[in-house]
């Protein structure tokens, strides 16, 4: 498995976490917001693996814009969801795609 599928996991793992409403907004808010600074710089670290191994990165671009705007109740709720549904599926595919490659050689 390439690292940046890896990341992909975590970071869709961890705002499918974020997303639970009363959970996730519990944990951002007892944190004093830092879980999103910590989304934002985990979500740009997978972005910059992903494009150094070409792989496909717009769920990660999708993080980084979440963690911006998730100090917003309802729109971070439907961004943090979004974004867990955009990386688990890319991690999926790209875990599907190394496999395969894989079993090439």
């Amino acid at each position: 498995m390439k690292p940046s599928t890896l990341l992909k996991w975590i970071t869709g793992a961890c705002e499918a976490f974020l997303a639970i409403p009363i959970a996730g907004g519990a944990f951002v808010l007892g944190n004093g917001w830092a879980p999103l600074l910590f989304m934002f710089i985990f979500h740009l670290i997978t972005l910059i693996v992903s494009i150094r191994e070409n792989r496909f990165f717009v769920g990660s671009i999708l993080g980084l814009v979440t963690s911006a705007i998730g100090v917003i109740p309802f729109i971070g709720w439907i961004m943090h969801t979004t974004t867990a549904i955009v990386l688990l599926i890319d991690a999926g595919v790209s875990s599907g795609t190394d496999k395969r490659a894989k079993l090439a050689k």
